[in-house]
Formats: structure tokens, C-alpha cells, sequence
């Protein structure tokens, strides 16, 4: 900057300014400097922290995320140490939740639901408690490319929980490592925010927030098998799943554009939502470890959510409850399979037994009885078909086994079969009866029922818990020494096969083996939910009133056996 300026008079002679003028002018272009180089020269904005939330912002956690991708500035890096100088606890309790973490690598080591119990009455803990002296805590962080000298799942953090004990900020840098991880709930959402993240000497690190070691309610059947990893694939619309058998050699990632990613069981999931554009992703862990209801060490499938140097996730922990779900987020529904042949009617089903549950019934189980009732009512036509052509072959079972006495000595790849065959066909057109219509077609019509009616008592978290009579949960085997719902159902199959016409040209072998079919069902029903029993078991009760109906109605004549004499077999 010039230090004098010399303008040139009229006359042609230089004036120089005096020193008080050119101190002033020196001010007014300091000013100008000080005060109009910030619209131009920009300075880089501070990492704000998400716990910094206002009351008002928490309230409104349950909104869907933004579109607009967080900035992803540089941790400041200091040769000042940052950490905690002895492990800590701190509780977090909101209307929905009670969960402890620790500042012992910023993890979270409970998180129970207050509104859902375990199988002991207990508030529901979703992590695996068991698993925590193997495995990583919930929230620690793994870095799937290079990692950074300090353990940071390890070291002790500096905590700094918020004012309203609705969150907490940790911290911790060694000089060269800085880290921050933030956690920030609502009162009464089950969407948390979460932020972490982490820089070398100022560069971020891309790292993932792992959820290892099991996750949901660990009473369950074969809990291991329930538990997967799952994401929704925004560019195809579909969700997609890994199980523990995916990373059964090592840990494995996938990345894209999802809506969301996380885990699940039967009836819960704890899914991040990433915030922002960008692809997100989504590393598959399988450890074998125990859990409270077996000491039995099973492989459970485990995940790692995020994959950048600075994650700003929602994150959802709760039911799979459809009217939750809608609430908190419209994309979160696609957290429930409603199964990939039969989802269209699977859906409309549970509607309509929770309709009925809230109008009507006011309790599963009688919901069940009587939307099972409906359905069979609204199948009706295509049973009395059914049934109609059983009768008709009925009464043609004395034609049918003259015909068979008939050809009786002949071979399997004998011709004359084809006019055995002939004969009987004959014998169904002269009488108007189709075999189909007797036999696979009713089966084909209700098999789409039976499978989403399974799908829903199967998903439904409206009924864990839910009672019926002496039935304490219908998403569980019953409870009792000896299961009295799978003992009925047999006895009912046993009465309505009784009653059922048999199968014209059966041999008289194959009806005896028939009858077992009845304890191979019970079997199979014995280890099932009570409420898909029930749901089986009032369709037999509605099978048996609708046989004997149809008994009574379309009694018919039977024609006379006719002596015939036998085709010689050709030679």
C-alpha cells in the first residue's frame, strides 16, 4: 500500500499531503480491509457437534432426513490431549429407552426397550450382553481401509453429556488422533442422531460404527437364524439381506445408495439412516458367541454402518411396528417382509386382522378365529366345488374299480393301459367330473392364503405378548407341559379326513398311509406359534362344519359294481 499519495495540482506543481491526512486515509483502507474481505474470503466453518441440539430440534428427530449432505470439515488437530482420566458410565433414560454407554471406547453397552418385555417380564435388552467380553461393544468403530495407531475402541474418551441428559459428546485426541462421537435422542421417538468422526493429522478417516455380537430379543427360536443384515437398494427398490454365513471367512462390505441399513430379528431392527446424499456403506461381520437364553456359542450376524470420515446418521432402534414405522419415516415400512410371491396379500391380511383386533375382537387370538372364518367363508365356492366333485367321483369309485378289476393283470408299460386310461376319462365326461377341480384346484386357490396368513402371524410384533385363554404369547409355542392346541388340531385333522370322500382309484394302501398324515401335521404344528395353530386348527373346525353340510346335501345312488372279465395282458 502506498504510504503517500501525490496528485498534481493546477499549475502543474505537486502537493504533499499532510501526516494526519494520510494517517486517516491509512484507517479508512484498514476498515475497508477488515470489514469487506469476509464477504470474499470465506472462512472454513467449525465441525459443529450434534449434541448441540435444541429442545425443539430433539422434538423434531422423528422428520425425515435431509437432503442436503452435512459438511464433512476437518477435526482440528491439537497437541493437547484429550481423554478421560477413569472408565465412566452414563445413562440416558427417555419415555422409550434405557441405555448405558461408556466412555471406554464412546460404546453403548445396553440399550433396552421400556415398552416391550423379554420372556422373564424385564424391559427388552437388545444387545447381547453375553457378548461383550468377545466381541466390540455397539458403536465402536472399525476401520475397514488404514486404520490409525490409537486403539480408539479402547482408549478412554472425554464425555460431556448435554444439559437435558438427552445426549453426550465424547472426545479424544493424542496429539496426532482426533475423534468425536455424539449421541443425541428424543423424548419420545425411537429416531436417535448419531455423528462420529475421526482424523489422522488432519486428514478425516473413513471408518463404520459397528453393531456386533447379536441384537433383539435373544428368547426367541433359534435366534441366530432370525438375526440378519439387511438393506434397502434405493436404485432397484428392493431389500436386501446377509446372513451370518456371508462373512463366515471374514468380514465383508457393500456400498450403494440405500435408504437404509442395518439389522434385524422377528419383531425389531435397528437400521441407520444416512443423512444426506452419496452412497453409504454397509460391512457384514459373524461371530460365534453365546447369549443369555443359550450358553451354546452360535455364529450372529453383525454390521458396520457408515464408511466415511464423518458420519452423520439417524438411526432407528425399535419395532417392527407398521404404524410406528409410517410415523418415524415412510421408508422405514419396507422393514417389513411381507414375503416376495404372496406380499400383496400378506398385507391386506395383517390390515385386517388388526382391524379387527381394534373393532371387533379387541384380542388376537379371537381376531385370528374369526378373520380365518371370513377367509373361509370367502373361499366357500371353490371348496363347495371341490367337495361337489368329490362327491360325483364318489359315487363313481364301484365304475372306477371295475374298470380297474378290469385291466388288473396288466403291466405298468403295458398298451392296453392308454385304454384303461381311456375308460376312465369316458366315464368323468359322461358324468361331468373333473379330477382337478376335486383334488388341486381348491388346494391351488387356498395355498396363497396359507402362506400369507403364516407370513403375517409370522412378522406381526401385535402379537408377541399378545394372550388368548390359556395361551400366554401366540407369537410363541404354547407355554403348558403338554401343548393342548397341537393335540385339538390333530384330532380335528383326524374327524374332517374321516368325513372327506376318498380319492377315487386310491389304493386301498396308499389311504392307510393317509392316515398318519394327521400326527405328521401335529408334529410339525407342535413347535410352531400358537396363534399359526389357531389359525389352522379353526380351519379345520370351519372344514369339518362345511363337510358335514355337503355329506348331507349331495347324498347320491351308487351304481352297481358290474362283473366284468380281465383284459389278458399282450404279449
Amino acid at each position: 500500500m502506498p504510504d503517500q499519495v501525490t496528485p498534481t495540482p493546477p499549475g502543474g506543481k505537486k502537493q504533499e499531503l499532510s501526516m494526519e491526512m494520510r494517517l486517516l486515509i491509512a484507517f479508512l483502507l484498514m476498515g475497508v480491509v477488515i470489514f469487506v474481505t469476509p464477504y470474499f474470503y470465506k472462512p472454513t466453518p467449525a465441525p459443529q457437534s450434534t449434541t448441540n441440539v435444541t429442545p425443539k430440534q430433539a422434538e423434531q428427530a422423528t422428520q425425515p432426513p435431509a437432503t442436503v449432505t452435512p459438511p464433512e470439515a476437518p477435526l482440528q488437530n491439537s497437541t493437547a490431549q484429550v481423554r478421560g482420566d477413569k472408565e465412566e458410565a452414563f445413562s440416558i433414560e427417555t419415555q422409550l429407552y434405557h441405555i448405558v454407554l461408556s466412555n471406554k471406547g464412546a460404546v453403548v453397552r445396553s440399550w433396552m426397550l421400556k415398552r416391550y418385555r423379554d420372556i422373564g417380564g424385564k424391559p427388552l435388552e437388545l444387545v447381547n450382553t453375553q457378548a461383550l467380553a468377545k466381541v466390540a461393544a455397539p458403536f465402536s468403530v472399525d476401520f475397514p481401509d488404514r486404520k490409525p495407531d490409537a486403539d480408539l475402541n479402547q482408549v478412554l474418551w472425554s464425555a460431556k453429556p448435554a444439559a437435558d441428559n438427552l445426549g453426550i459428546e465424547y472426545e479424544y485426541s493424542d496429539g496426532k488422533v482426533t475423534a468425536r462421537k455424539s449421541f443425541r435422542f428424543a423424548k419420545d421417538s425411537y429416531l436417535s442422531d448419531i455423528h462420529s468422526e475421526v482424523a489422522v493429522t488432519g486428514a478425516t478417516l473413513p471408518h463404520v460404527l459397528m453393531w456386533r455380537g447379536g441384537f433383539g430379543d435373544p428368547s426367541v427360536a433359534n435366534a441366530s437364524s432370525v438375526e440378519r443384515a439387511l438393506f434397502y437398494d434405493t436404485a432397484n427398490a428392493k431389500l436386501n439381506f446377509k446372513v451370518a454365513k456371508d462373512a463366515k471367512d471374514g468380514p465383508v462390505s457393500t456400498s450403494g445408495a440405500y435408504s437404509f441399513a442395518g439389522l434385524e430379528d422377528t419383531f425389531f431392527t435397528a437400521v441407520a439412516l444416512p443423512v444426506g446424499t452419496g452412497n453409504a456403506e454397509m460391512r457384514v461381520y459373524s461371530d460365534s458367541i453365546p447369549t443369555g437364553a443359550d450358553q451354546k456359542e452360535e455364529p450372529f450376524v453383525g454390521v458396520g454402518l457408515g464408511g466415511r470420515g464423518s458420519n452423520q446418521l439417524e438411526f432407528f432402534v425399535g419395532p417392527k411396528d407398521l404404524d410406528i414405522l409410517r410415523k418415524v419415516n415412510p421408508k422405514l415400512q419396507q422393514v417389513i417382509d411381507w414375503g416376495w410371491w404372496f406380499g400383496w396379500l400378506a398385507k391386506p391380511l395383517f390390515l385386517a386382522l388388526n382391524w379387527t383386533n381394534d373393532n371387533i375382537a379387541h384380542n388376537y387370538g379371537w381376531a385370528i378365529v374369526l378373520v380365518t372364518i371370513g377367509l373361509n367363508m370367502l373361499l366357500l365356492p371353490v371348496r363347495l366345488f371341490g367337495m361337489k366333485s368329490a362327491k360325483k367321483m364318489a359315487s363313481l369309485q364301484p365304475q372306477i374299480q371295475t374298470i380297474n378289476a378290469k385291466y388288473k393283470n396288466l403291466g405298468l408299460r403295458d398298451p392296453k393301459q392308454a385304454d384303461k386310461n381311456q375308460e376312465v376319462m369316458a366315464l368323468y365326461k359322461t358324468h361331468g367330473v373333473n379330477p382337478i377341480s376335486s383334488g388341486c384346484m381348491p388346494l391351488l386357490v387356498q395355498f396363497p392364503f396359507f402362506i400369507s396368513f403364516y407370513t403375517v402371524l409370522t412378522v406381526a410384533i401385535e402379537l408377541r405378548g399378545a394372550n388368548w385363554l390359556w395361551v400366554t404369547d401366540l407369537s410363541r409355542p404354547e407355554t403348558i407341559a403338554i401343548r393342548l392346541l397341537p393335540i385339538i388340531l390333530i384330532a380335528t385333522q383326524f374327524v374332517q379326513q374321516k368325513m372327506t370322500p376318498p380319492t377315487p382309484g386310491m389304493d386301498p394302501t396308499q389311504q392307510k398311509m393317509m392316515m398318519i398324515m394327521p400326527l405328521a401335521l401335529g408334529f410339525m404344528f407342535y413347535y410352531q406359534s400358537a396363534g399359526l395353530v389357531l389359525y389352522w386348527l379353526t380351519g379345520n373346525l370351519v372344514g369339518i362344519v362345511q363337510q358335514w353340510f355337503m355329506n348331507r346335501a349331495t347324498l347320491a345312488a351308487v351304481p352297481a359294481v358290474v362283473d366284468v372279465k380281465p383284459v389278458k395282458a399282450k404279449r
